[in-house]
């Protein structure tokens, strides 16, 4: 086994993905801590959903690691579990594909910190939801960045990136299986090599920060052009809950997928 002793911090289908990659690699946490597929959080009055969301306690059960779930709406904080954490004396904390901030006090009990991996070339698209907003935008490219974690958004030292290309006829999904792919090449790449690692300041003046998406913020606006509306409907189809029309009976139509047609 590798031993590197380190925490896990995940909730999604890419956590799950990327956890099971290293464990695959022997690469073993010490402990898993996960959001269950509801929770509060600081941005929504009511509980959100994750709509990516992934059971990491089968994981924790089937390699006997110790699991914990976070919840803001019922008071488990991350900060109730810190003597948890601080008697691991952790190398290493690992968050990827989670949606709460990590503090300074939480951060400090891993001799290495806390990394976390984002899901575009940072500074590009700091923030919330960015494969989203990168396909929204038309984006023909994007990446994923290794990063140490401090008190800013996805402002931290990078310690390593991975750009892969956004196809036109790319849906959500397709991104999302490229992003986790590179996620895999680089944490892998850079564990092998954790003793040698540097950090690079980010250049914050370029740096724009995205907000998250809910599900009403998928409401089609016919005033787009096609490609636009063509970019918004791949953006937000399966798994996220899709881009919408209201009817005139008030339900909301889905549009899961859409061409264009040049010639009318």
């Amino acid at each position: 086994m590798n031993k590197i002793n380190f925490a896990f911090f995940g909730s999604t289908s890419y956590s799950k993905k990327l956890l099971e990659a290293l464990i695959e690699n022997d690469y073993i946490p010490s402990v898993i801590f996960s959001i269950p597929k509801e929770f509060g959080i600081s941005y929504a009055k009511e509980k959100i959903i994750n709509s990516n969301f992934a059971d990491l306690s089968e994981l924790a059960t089937k390699y006997n690691i110790p699991y914990y779930e976070v919840d803001s709406s019922n008071g488990k904080r991350i900060q109730e579990y810190k003597q948890v954490l601080q008697e691991l004396k952790l190398d290493l904390i690992l968050v990827l594909g989670w949606y709460y901030m990590l503090p300074k006090e939480i951060r400090d009990l891993s001799k290495n910190g806390a990394w976390g991996i984002h899901a575009s070339l940072l500074p590009d698209y700091a923030g919330g939801a960015p494969l989203n907003w990168a396909i929204i935008n038309g984006e023909k490219k994007s990446g994923v960045t290794l990063f140490k974690f401090d008190e800013g958004i996805d402002s931290g030292d990078i310690i390593k990136q991975q750009a892969f290309d956004i196809a036109y006829t790319d849906s959500i999904k397709e991104v999302y299986e490229k992003a986790y792919l590179a996620s895999k090449d680089v944490l892998l790449n850079v564990l092998k090599n954790i003793q040698n690692i540097s950090y690079k300041p980010q250049d914050l003046k370029q740096q724009k920060i995205y907000p998250q998406r809910k599900p009403l913020d998928g409401k089609i606006n016919l005033d787009m052009s096609s490609h636009e509306l063509y970019n918004f409907i791949r953006a937000q189809s399966s798994p996220y809950p899709g881009a919408y029309i209201v009817t005139s009976d008030n339900k909301k139509l889905i549009i899961e997928k859409a061409r264009i047609e040049e010639n009318i």
